[in-house]
């Protein structure tokens, strides 16, 4: 051996313990240095340092959160909640962390795109495109008649640009039918506070959640669908009893005081059951029935039919249940009332929704803190879409079918009345059934995908096949519907435009540009700019000269209707008060509308929070809500011996979002649920079939088959199973039911069979 080696073996050189743990310079190194990061934000990584901060609302669903957004040289570089806005209260979701991270995706659609002769879609420019949309649609009208045309909204773009569109679309090509996404999600709540209310107007406040002793939570799982407000009833010290009615043993029902298990689509029974027990023993407000109320005797004399043993037979829950379910109603001095989806996706939703508001109306539980028949909004803006987006209504909640409406808007608008359809719109199935009876010819799609999204997808995207010319109007060219699409028209995401958006409470809030749209992407706003003036309407909307300029024209549509907001005085008041609930009147003796509101550095600017119907006065022309009630029917798809089961389906986990277009382009939301679909089942069907946890199952109904890996778990009851919607195979199973009032597609329960493979 060398004397060198030997030397080195028996004195090796010490090397400092840190260079094994950490190099003190280099690339890596430095992003790990943390320095202050001023505006509130604690110690942040150099390359994340802001040099100006900006509150807006979150982009995702109807909570309507605010984030602050970090900003270097005027781009978004990183975001947190905002510390005091009234809805959040310093907080966040995961998909609320990554909401900046969609816009950075690299399938955003850059420029138009058109389908060439060879069938495939190529770039072109913006005079092209809108020459292309202008001579094709035209074409189709001046062929097949005005009607022959048709749009497909969203609730994901802002109240001014829904706006916009609908005006465009109606006043401006004169297309009769044009219906939106939310119709998916919001209609049934729509449609039953319509006819029990007189008017579309969800009448609580985020801060009942924190003041109910007893919450009444029937088809939501708010731990998942809206995180937020689930910390918002974590927030409350009155001990309240929770109580979840569901099928499925979901994150909430796991966290309740209470939950019924009822069998699927049961739920109406058993309501006008508690309302029966509840009139039979007593425990209603009589003198609030008397007084705010019209129709009671006659929903008493209906309900009483729904008696315990038929409750019981008809939910699977016993007389025990059922009666500590009515007691706990009956003790409650503050109860509330809330449903979500599993309530307004079925066959009997619009009653469904209406028995849940007769028992808050039947006990005085509404217009008072901590109380109230409360249904939570699904996406960021379907508020604003119910109010106005000239579908289901005309502009500012007003009625297509008045001549004094009809009269008004043409007045404010300075547009021949003549231009406004004096006839309803068909609704989103009834378009879908348009297309398929050659009726419609062309369609616009703007912010949705209805090839993953619409009820039984498959026969969906057959008939879109026959359609002479779609146009998707999107900021992806990858999603389903994108793909089967003529033209594309590239659009600007939350976070690259301005407007405002209207949350679950009523709450209007604003959105801001904070970063660049990629290539000649465009804010939808603009985008409809332009397709008015290629159309020829252009003069129309001379004063929608900018998304602010239409808020102002929005307030004159909304003035003397329930949802007026003539006091509110333009975007910066928003933005001091911390966001504004609807309505606001301007009016001399109302002193918050002619309140200054500084910067909210705390809540105390303004009303945090207001509730409708304190007063005990409602919108129908006597001042009284209405007792509405129908006999429960039977599910629209029963098992049988070839299709045994019941699917249920859902939220799957909270980093999840409607059709995954924006939250799978997330790497840290897609670490947070499956990448691939799976089903829940019970542990004795898993037993009974002989089917492993994580083995692959065929699941298949009437109108298609899906591949999932099986989830073993007694989460669900035996007899049913369970896949989270947004898997776009799961609508391949779906039966395509609708509620007769709302049109709203029944998803949350049909038939299939379970196969191991």
């Amino acid at each position: 051996m060398k004397p060198a080696i030997a030397k080195l073996r028996e004195h090796p050189p010490v090397k400092k313990a840190g260079s094994f743990v950490r190099r003190w310079d280099g690339k890596l190194t430095q992003e790990l240095v943390l320095q202050p990061g001023d505006f509130g934000l604690g110690q942040v990584p150099a390359r994340l340092e802001p040099d100006g901060t900006t509150d807006m609302v979150c982009g995702f669903c109807a909570t309507g959160c605010s984030l602050a957004i970090h900003l270097k040289e005027g781009q978004a570089i990183n975001l947190s909640p905002a510390n005091n806005y009234p809805v959040n209260l310093g907080m966040a979701c995961p998909k609320g962390w990554e909401a900046l991270t969609p816009l950075r995706s690299l399938d955003r659609a850059m420029s138009p795109y058109l389908r060439n002769a060879d069938g495939n879609l190529e770039p072109v420019d913006w005079d092209t495109a809108l020459r292309t949309f202008t001579l094709r649609l035209k074409a189709i009208q001046d062929k097949f008649g005005r009607d022959a045309i048709a749009w497909l909204g969203t609730g994901q773009i802002c109240t001014e640009e829904l706006a916009f569109l609908g005006a465009l679309a109606k006043f401006g090509m004169g297309i009769l039918h044009g219906d939106g996404n939310t119709r998916q999600c919001m209609a049934t709540a729509a449609t039953a506070y319509k006819q029990a209310f007189g008017f579309d107007a969800p009448p609580y406040a985020y801060k009942d959640f924190e003041e109910s002793d007893v919450l009444v939570f029937v088809g939501s799982n708010l731990c998942i669908a809206h995180p937020i407000l689930w910390q918002r009833v974590l927030r409350n010290k009155n001990l309240p009893e929770i109580i979840v009615v569901d099928p499925r043993k979901t994150e909430t029902a796991m966290a309740a005081t209470q939950h019924y298990a009822i069998k699927p689509k049961s739920d109406l029974i058993l309501l006008y059951g508690l309302a029966n027990r509840l009139i039979a023993d007593g425990w209603i407000d009589r003198d609030y029935i008397d007084r705010h109320t019209s129709g009671f005797e006659a929903f008493a004399d209906f309900v009483a039919q729904f008696s315990a043993d038929v409750v019981t037979e008809a939910t699977g829950l016993n007389a025990e249940q059922f009666g500590k379910f009515a007691e706990t109603i009956h003790r409650g001095r503050r109860v509330s009332f809330w449903w979500t989806m599993g309530v307004n996706q079925g066959h009997e939703a619009t009653r469904t929704a209406q028995a849940i508001i007769n028992l808050a109306l039947m006990t005085g539980n509404i217009g008072r803190l901590g109380t109230g028949a409360n249904s939570i909004t699904g996406q960021c803006n379907a508020m604003g879409s119910r109010l106005f987006s000239n579908t289901t209504n005309l502009l500012g909640g007003h009625d297509f079918l008045s001549v004094e409406d009809r009269a008004k808007i043409a007045r404010i608008l300075r547009i021949d009345v003549n231009r406004i359809p004096n006839q309803n719109s068909l609704a989103y199935d009834q378009i879908v059934e348009g297309i398929a009876n050659d009726k419609i010819k062309g369609l616009w799609v703007v912010g949705t995908n209805s090839s993953h999204s619409w009820i039984n997808r498959a026969k969906f995207n057959e008939v879109v096949k026959k359609l002479d010319f779609l146009v998707v109007q999107d900021m992806y060219f990858t999603t389903e519907t994108a793909q089967r699409a003529h033209l594309i028209l590239p659009a600007a995401g939350w976070g690259e435009k301005v407007g405002t958006f209207i949350n679950s409470e009523r709450r209007i809030g604003l959105i801001k540009r904070v970063s660049r749209a990629p290539g000649q992407a465009l804010s939808d706003f603009n985008i409809f700019k332009l397709i008015a003036r290629y159309w020829g309407c252009g003069k129309m909307f001379e004063k929608w000269s900018s998304p602010e300029s239409v808020f102002q024209i929005l307030k004159e549509l909304s003035r003397d209707q329930p949802c007026d907001i003539t006091g509110i005085r333009d975007y910066q008041m928003i933005e001091d008060a911390g966001g504004i609930q609807w309505p606001l009147a301007d009016t001399s003796d109302d002193a918050s509308a002619s309140k200054e509101y500084p910067a909210y550095p705390s809540m105390s600017c303004v009303e945090p929070e207001r509730r409708l119907f304190e007063d005990g006065l409602f919108y129908h022309s006597d001042q009284k809500a209405r007792f509405l009630f129908e006999t429960p029917r039977d599910a629209p798809e029963l098992t049988d011996n070839e299709y045994p089961f019941v699917l249920l389906t859902g939220r799957g986990t909270v980093s999840q979002w409607h059709t995954q277009t924006r939250t799978g382009k997330s790497a840290v939301l897609k670490k947070l649920y499956p990448d691939h679909i799976y089903v829940e089942m019970n542990s004795l069907d898993a037993k009974r079939l002989d089917i492993e946890a994580n083995q692959k199952v065929l699941i298949a109904s009437r109108r298609g088959q899906v591949t999932a890996t099986a989830c073993i778990t007694n989460t669900v009851q035996a007899g049913q199973v369970f896949i989270p919607m947004h898997y776009s195979v799961a609508n391949d199973l779906t039966f395509p039911a609708f509620d007769p009032y709302s049109r709203q597609p029944a998803y949350k329960a049909c038939a299939v069979s379970v196969t191991p493979l």
